[in-house]
């Protein structure tokens, strides 16, 4: 479906009244400028470090640790029969990694508690947190709360150092290549997530388990009074891009504890059912891996095709996996999950954008029905990279971007 501006007399959602509006233009410089502040941040950011001063600046980053507890993986039964490949293949309770981990918070100022935190979820087969350094920084700056950037399970420095070393991943890749043939979208910054999820596609859902269960003990401590950092009953807000975003929808859709009763989602390239998403790419996962996903939960889960129906149980039986469900296709509980974002519409807002590629405008304009704006840059960008940085000649247009979709994230978490 292409979009086009409302003004321009076209209707991009055919059949419906437009609800949402192409933003063409761009607002005038503000005094962060992204493309400055992300090479500055990169080379002083470092996620082993108890706690980084940035040069010139009132905004901090501190680490925490943080141990799973959570039950989501269902893949973890070591087979002794099996030859596996020790990178990818490991029963998933043997990724110590994606066991015990820090985060890094980025902190708005110099008090001793906060009141308001603001959680940051990341995109899928991310493994440096690089990209978001400077939506943290942003985000802290002008709402003057925490910014918490917390790892889904396998990802960022959740995941063994190796899947992300690229001479290795190379190597691999040839290899693969060489019994498997050409793969379109492989890659070897996609090689581990793809091989796992080719694998057994079961740890989408099951990754995505653990992710939400860890967030749900996080924001426990935190509401509770039990983390360094906030005060006891600190409200929780998310922003949340690509996948991250999904994760954010099945939490609010779910709402564990109650804890997210008056929470509000901003996202950003997100939103859309995952049926409507395009994961193949060279940053994300190749096409044999995302078929074999949209086979397993479009067509197979739960029917007889189904080699591990342990998973079609969890999911009827709990809130997380209903609201999991419910995100699939937008036939699926659709009465449930259209009365919780009717509920929450005033607390959920979007941005995405007219040429992205792997997560559709009209996925969540079918997802979530309001408070969604379409933007287009007038540079090259996609879902994967929305700001590029290092492109002769585009800093400022880069820059203006970053802020006018920021500057929107801004005023609703604020």
């Amino acid at each position: 479906m292409s979009f086009c501006p409302i003004a321009s007399g076209c209707n991009p959602f055919p059949g419906k009244a437009p609800r949402v509006e192409v933003t063409l233009q761009l607002r005038l410089p503000h005094k962060m400028e992204y493309t400055s502040t992300y090479q500055s941040l990169r080379n002083q950011f470092d996620l082993s470090a108890d706690e980084i001063r940035f040069t010139g600046s009132d905004i901090s980053c501190r680490t925490f640790s943080f141990i799973s507890e959570s039950g989501g993986q269902m893949l973890s039964a070591f087979d002794g029969s099996r030859n596996y490949d020790d990178l990818f293949l490991l029963p998933d309770d043997r990724i110590f990694e994606n066991q015990s981990f820090t985060y890094p918070v980025f902190l708005p100022g110099t008090k001793a508690r906060y009141s308001r935190a603001i959680i940051l979820l990341h995109g899928l087969n991310e493994r440096n947190w690089t990209k978001y350094l400077s939506w943290a920084y942003c985000l802290a700056e002008q709402t003057g709360s925490p910014v918490i950037l917390f790892p889904i399970a396998f990802h960022m420095n959740r995941s063994p150092q190796s899947w992300s070393n690229p001479r290795l991943m190379s190597t691999m890749l040839t290899q693969r290549t060489g019994y498997v043939g050409d793969v379109p979208g492989a890659s070897f910054a996609n090689l581990a997530l793809s091989n796992r999820l080719t694998d057994n596609p079961q740890r989408f859902a099951t990754s995505g388990r653990q992710s939400a269960e860890d967030l749900e003990k996080l924001v426990r401590q935190i509401v509770t009074g039990n983390h360094p950092l906030f005060e006891k009953g600190t409200n929780i807000d998310l922003f949340a891009y690509s996948i991250g975003a999904f994760l954010a929808q099945i939490i609010m859709l779910s709402n564990p504890g109650g804890y997210f009763n008056d929470s509000r989602l901003f996202i950003f390239c997100g939103g859309a059912f995952f049926d409507q998403m395009d994961g193949t790419s060279k940053l994300i996962m190749d096409k044999n891996a995302f078929d074999s996903l949209r086979k397993y939960y479009i067509h197979d889960l739960g029917t007889n095709a189904d080699p591990h129906p342990g998973l079609a149980d969890y999911l009827k039986s709990t809130r997380l996996g209903i609201a999991f469900t419910a995100m699939l296709a937008s036939g699926k509980l659709k009465s449930f999950r259209d009365s919780v974002f009717e509920k929450l519409k005033s607390q959920i807002s979007a941005i995405v954008l007219k040429n992205d590629k792997v997560i559709p405008a009209y996925g969540t304009f079918e997802a979530i029905k309001s408070g969604i704006e379409v933007m287009d840059f007038p540079f090259d960008y996609s879902h994967e990279v929305p700001f590029p940085v290092g492109e002769q000649g585009n800093s400022e247009r880069v820059d203006a971007a970053f802020r006018e979709v920021f500057s929107k994230a801004v005023d609703f978490l604020r």
